[in-house]
């Protein structure tokens, strides 16, 4: 058990050593990226029919399940609908008439998946940009497969108001929400004409929080000096290596009360049936109890929504893919590495009850 517990913690040495190693070969390879000026990571859209998706996975199954004489017989028939459907598609045309296919509304589908800075927003606001060039109002459909739990502020207020520009035209919104949107977050989903979530789906956290050491007295202790020179009365309230005065936090926490009504009012003007003041409390709500104060409007995963949708309209995946630069390659495969390593480590722990 000695050994497994220091061949663990020499394991962990090594895969901090490596990572390290890592983030200094991603560092001086960044700044020589930089200095190139290159401009190579504009990125492409990339569009994916879903319906077809769904119906291989519809018909792999299906054909599975078949002995062999049935699916000789299955693969036969499937022939002769595609000859028989070509056939008339075909005479159809050759005697003149137009070939008129049926029109169906479309629904196209976005992802958004957020980090503290919303850095999908690019993305997204590409997407939407070429969603709306084609989109027919009172027709066609957007859906935002939405995962966040928040962050800054102005970052998720530029977010929300690109969704805001398909509710603009007259587009229908729909939001998706498998795992959380909480916070700004749930921002972005209010923009939305339906919110959908499954079950257990984290959703709500209307609240604002701002946090900040103080490293003042440390200084102080030390003998240090640190001089904050402004001008205007406001521009810096609190800060991390100054003196806090309390009239600087009476300042920063009256900012913080009205980011929290704005944010509010943003809710409220959107989801007008929503009691907000009994849900801008900062707590959070399941799917289910997300429900029941009309935070959400419907308990569904994405998954169950878009293959319903597949029954009344082409459902397309719509995707803008930045391509990523050396550096940001090599910062995945490093996390991923660090990832894959100290799970592996603190399995071995836990199924040794060391930890």
């Amino acid at each position: 058990m000695e050994f497994l517990t220091d061949y663990g913690l020499f394991l962990a040495k090594a895969v901090t050593i490596v990572a390290a190693i890592l983030i200094v070969i991603t560092a001086i390879v960044a700044a020589a990226h930089r200095n190139k000026g290159d401009d190579d990571s504009e990125g492409e859209l990339h569009l994916k029919k879903m319906n077809a998706s769904y119906k291989r996975l519809k018909d792999s199954l299906e054909e599975k399940m078949l002995s062999d004489e049935e699916r000789k017989a299955w693969d036969k028939t499937r022939k002769k609908e595609k000859k028989a459907e070509h056939k008339a598609l075909k005479a159809k045309a050759k005697s003149g008439d137009p070939v008129e296919k049926p029109v169906k509304s479309r629904v196209f589908v976005l992802d958004f998946d957020g980090d503290i800075k919303a850095s999908d927003t690019d993305g997204l606001r590409k997407s939407i940009t070429a969603v709306l060039s084609v989109a027919e109002p009172g027709r066609d459909e957007v859906v935002v497969r939405l995962e966040s739990g928040g962050g800054l502020v102005h970052s998720y207020g530029l977010a929300s108001a690109q969704l805001d520009r398909i509710r603009a035209r007259g587009v229908t919104l729909t939001a998706c929400v498998d795992k959380v949107a909480a916070s700004g977050g749930y921002m972005m989903a209010c923009v939305a004409d339906r919110i959908i979530a499954s079950p257990f789906a984290i959703l709500g956290s209307i609240g604002v929080v701002a946090q900040l050491p103080n490293f003042h007295r440390l200084l102080q202790k030390n003998n240090v000096d640190f001089e904050v020179l402004t001008a205007g009365e406001h521009k810096r309230t609190l800060t991390v290596f100054g003196e806090n005065t309390e009239k600087g936090r009476e300042k920063f926490l009256e900012d913080l009360q009205d980011t929290h009504v704005l944010f509010k009012e943003y809710v409220s003007e959107r989801r007008p049936a929503v009691d907000i003041n009994a849900v801008a409390t900062g707590d959070i709500w399941f799917g289910r109890r997300a429900l029941d104060v009309k935070l959400i409007d419907e308990l569904k995963t994405s998954d169950e929504y878009l293959i319903e949708a597949c029954d009344r309209a082409d459902v397309l995946g719509v995707n803008f893919r930045r391509k990523r630069t050396l550096p940001e390659k090599l910062g995945l495969a490093a996390s991923a590495a660090l990832e894959h390593s100290a799970v592996r480590v603190l399995s071995m722990f836990r199924n040794r009850n060391v930890l």
